[in-house]
């Protein structure tokens, strides 16, 4: 994995607005997102291209039409290299907290 792709591509607004969409609805055409944004198709596709540059976009072609589905691979890379260990920590603490809090010291349930 590129890093440098995928942070690049992630420090646009734009790009981020276009990841949004295709989380929430997986497999759109390009005029699809086109109609979402407000950019011309051009730059749209430009975009694109960025996202898929940085393997955060992947295409299928159904027929004459080009599919853009959101990989969330190298996302995923990057919370496993520099998020979820401080997360492990915080959601122990909260972890240890709600069991004081609950009178569960002792590990009995």
């Amino acid at each position: 994995m590129d890093v440098d792709k995928v942070f690049k591509a992630l420090a646009d607004p734009g790009r981020r607005r276009l990841l949004d969409l295709l989380h929430r609805d997986n497999g759109q055409t390009l005029t699809a997102l086109s109609e979402h944004m407000d950019m011309t198709r051009q730059a749209v596709t430009q975009h694109l291209q960025l996202l898929e540059d940085a393997n955060l976009v992947a295409v299928v072609w159904q027929g004459r039409e080009k599919l853009h589905y959101l990989n969330p691979v190298p996302l995923h890379d990057i919370y496993e290299r520099w998020i979820e260990k401080f997360e492990r920590n915080r959601l122990g603490v909260l972890r240890d907290l709600k069991k004081k809090l609950e009178g569960d010291d002792d590990g009995k349930a």
